[in-house]
């Protein structure tokens, strides 16, 4: 089944409440006497300027028809950045034509063209993430970097479910929970872009029943977009890796990313590199 938008929408307006300082914003703290962290409803409703009843029924769901100047002044209140007013946004408005027509979406195709590009990119670990993380494309560099995707079932073809599930992203990844983080994060923002992809709810059941500590990171509404940043790797192969990554989202199809890794001109990373690339050709690696 799909995921639960009303739930969704009331957990995440909660989650930002309680990392909201009272003193911060000039609010008195009871002495610390507080039965919850962050901000009180009604402390939210005023500072946002509407009724206490109106952001009552917003936070437990129960419309989506709230006009843009409520959600605008609630988002100020909760001082919100730019993705996660977006992800406000989709979670508060009616469901449109094509959120029902997404609870079966067809399976993403990655054209020709870009996959040419990602083979003659032979210097540069690079693949291409679709919806719910999956990974449908790659080039030997990003299997020879991450992992040997084209030996994985088509299902395990999957970040949030590699680096959740399979013990060898602890190792690979130096700060593992931080990459747990953005991917858990990257997760939710899609979730919420596709409230009714049931394939979607199937993942996060499947990573909540097996990962603690996806129930931890994925109990934190946490939302990040791909965009740009750095990962140091520690490969088994040719040892540490930091490197650069850039996004490059297909303007005709938004849900597919293309993700490039760099090292700076003349660093040990790119040594390393350029090591990693040497041995992917000469190993059994294969592309999609």
């Amino acid at each position: 089944m799909a995921l639960d938008r009303r739930a969704e929408l009331g957990e995440f307006l909660r989650s930002r409440r309680a990392r909201l300082r009272p003193e911060e914003l000039g609010l008195p703290d009871y002495g610390g006497r507080r039965r919850v962290p962050g901000l009180r409803r009604e402390e939210l409703a005023q500072l946002a300027g509407v009724s206490v009843d109106h952001y009552v029924r917003l936070e437990q769901g129960r419309t989506l028809h709230f006009s843009e100047a409520v959600l605008d002044a609630v988002a100020r209140a909760l001082r919100l950045d730019a993705v996660e007013r977006d992800h406000l946004y989709r979670l508060a408005r009616p469901w449109s034509e094509a959120d029902r027509a997404d609870a079966e979406p067809p399976l993403q195709r990655v054209r020709p063209g870009l996959r040419r590009l990602l083979d003659s990119s032979a210097d540069v670990p690079a693949y291409i993430v679709g919806r719910n993380t999956d990974v449908l494309a790659w080039n030997h560099l990003a299997a020879a970097l991450i992992t040997d995707f084209a030996a994985l079932p088509p299902q395990q073809r999957n970040l949030a479910r590699l680096v959740f599930l399979d013990e060898g992203m602890r190792s690979l990844y130096a700060d593992w929970r931080g990459k747990a983080g953005d991917v858990a994060a990257y997760l939710r923002l899609d979730a919420g872009r596709h409230p009714e992809d049931t394939r979607t709810a199937a993942l996060i059941d499947d990573l909540s029943a097996a990962s603690p500590e996806f129930r931890e990171v994925w109990a934190k509404h946490r939302l990040k977009d791909k965009t740009h940043g750095r990962y140091v790797y520690q490969h088994p192969v040719v040892g540490r890796l930091d490197l650069g990554f850039e996004t490059l989202r297909l303007p005709d199809d938004p849900d597919q990313a293309l993700i490039a890794h760099t090292a700076e001109e003349g660093s040990p990373s790119q040594t390393a590199l350029h090591l990693l690339a040497a041995w992917a050709q000469q190993s059994s690696l294969t592309v999609s």
